[in-house]
């Protein structure tokens, strides 16, 4: 493979370990801020231990999400340093925003937070989980910012002594539609990956070690598991919602993308939508459907039945005589199923809080099932890879491009992939992705380790001695004689 290719396999699998960690981290801040809450207005103990029992959690994927995310902005100036000359000026904007408002925010207050308990005034202390989370989703609405603009590029002018695009207005960049379409999408899939992450766990201690919890412990987690159904069940809705919105402004922006996410490779009025199709990479054979939807591509579409909708082997035509040569086409496999494997994981989990719903009705115990316990774990996994599948489809269907050029802007703001890569030796691309392949695996390992000890242990296992028998367990006053003394609740 040249530079390119590797170049692409790194961004790719870096990124994409990255963002195992973004939705979970985004979504467990929001759950924790709000378990600690409960605990702050009723000073229930059951809320705080499920409050230090995810908590932990909760920093155990924060901080490798931060050292696998620290790789990623490297990665723009070491192999990709064609794309940042051309798009610098604009795109360093809000990752620098990203960094110093969102990032810093988050990580002063949740440093506040883990060494607070006992030393902070409860209402202090709640104030900085709170914080927290609210870096975490400003962290996010700073990225989609930056990643809606290559998407569809705003508020640039192009200048063409440098050949470089220049940024204009950083209102725009901010408020591009792309990004208000997208943002919404993305906390909702955060919401889901943490309700199920909850959910499945709380779940599985309850049946598998529901000997060994004591009874504070039992009515915490069921009330964490019934309260994770319904977020699971909410941020489900919101998902196809916000999921609507964005499919119809990508048949705006990208509609090669779109096309190509349902095989279509010949414009079609009303076509219907593909449920099953043996797709190729170009060419007639596309778009051998095997079962469709009548008219519901063009619903997908523009909400009505009658839209022309352009197809795949049209909007190259199109795009070879505005951009010259080439295949404009993205990977037609990678880009048809990576939209559908995206939406069955979301219905899949969708569906689980559904049949967790049903089981928990009347405050029923879950059954014993054999299944059940692993079942739960299992489920955990599914809003990860619609995550996952999400974005791979999201860059994936952009290709050619990594700067797509946007309809109604300025044509000259565009970029292809292979004209973004850096122009180094292949080995030394090859070398840094062995290089991050293998620590990224030893960080996956040492992660999974970690949440597993600590799922393991429970709630029991995160409270301090002195707490487990009604004592404050944190969030008292400074004044407190013995807070210096008291082991961190937090550390490992």
């Amino acid at each position: 493979m040249d530079a390119l290719d590797l170049a692409r396999w790194q961004f790719g699998i870096t990124t994409v370990y990255h963002f195992f960690m973004v939705p979970l981290t985004i979504g467990l801040a929001l759950v924790v801020a709000w378990y600690q809450t409960r605990w702050y207005r009723s000073g229930d103990q059951a809320y705080l231990r499920l409050t230090k029992f995810f908590g932990k959690l909760f920093l155990v994927n924060f901080a490798m999400g931060v050292v696998t995310g620290i790789v990623q902005e490297f990665q723009f100036g070491m192999a990709w340093s064609s794309y940042s000359r051309f798009v610098g000026d604009v795109f360093g904007a809000p990752l620098a925003m990203e960094a110093l408002v969102a990032f810093f925010l988050e990580s002063t207050f949740i440093g506040l937070w883990i060494f607070g308990w006992d030393r902070l005034p409860k209402k202090v202390h709640l104030a900085t989980i709170w914080l927290a989370a609210l870096g975490t989703t400003a962290s996010a609405y700073f990225i989609i910012a930056a990643n809606s603009w290559m998407q569809h590029p705003v508020g640039v002018r192009f200048n063409p002594t440098s050949g470089r695009a220049e940024m204009i207005d950083i209102w725009k960049v901010l408020t591009n539609s792309t990004t208000l379409a997208a943002y919404p999408h993305v906390i909702a899939g955060a919401l889901m990956t943490a309700a199920t992450f909850v959910g499945g766990i709380s779940a599985w201690s309850l049946i598998a070690r529901r000997h060994a919890l004591a009874d504070v412990d039992r009515r915490g987690l069921r009330r964490a598991l019934r309260g994770a159904i319904a977020l699971t069940l909410v941020s489900g809705v919101g998902i196809a919602v916000t999921g609507d919105f964005q499919a119809r402004i990508m048949f705006e922006q990208q509609p090669m993308k779109m096309a190509s996410a349902e095989a279509l490779c010949e414009t079609e009025t009303g076509p219907g939508l593909s449920i099953l199709a043996l797709v190729g990479e170009s060419g007639p054979d596309c778009n051998l459907r095997t079962w469709a939807i009548p008219k519901g591509l063009s619903f997908l579409a523009t909400h009505t039945t009658d839209a022309t909708i352009k197809g795949v082997n049209n909007l190259n035509t199109e795009y070879q005589a505005k951009y010259g040569p080439g295949d404009y086409r993205p990977s037609l496999f990678i880009t048809y199923w990576g939209f559908r494997l995206m939406i069955l994981f979301g219905a899949i989990a969708s569906f689980a809080s559904v049949v967790g719903l049903w089981l928990t009705r009347g405050g029923r115990d879950l059954p014993r099932w054999k299944w059940l316990a692993p079942g739960a774990i299992a489920v955990i996994a599914t809003p990860f890879l619609g995550n996952i599948f999400g974005w791979v489809f999201t860059e994936m269907g952009r290709q050619p491009w990594v700067v797509a050029p946007n309809p109604t802007g300025i044509p000259e703001v565009r970029l292809l992939t292979a004209d973004a890569v850096s122009q180094v030796p292949a080995w030394t691309v090859a070398t840094s992705l062995i290089a991050f392949t293998l620590i990224y695996g030893s960080l996956a390992v040492v992660e999974l380790r970690l949440l597993a000890r600590y799922i393991k242990a429970g709630p029991a296992g995160v409270m301090p001695d002195d707490s487990a028998d009604g004592g404050s367990g944190g969030g008292g006053t400074t004044d407190d004689p013995d807070a210096g003394t008291r082991p961190l609740a937090f550390a490992y």
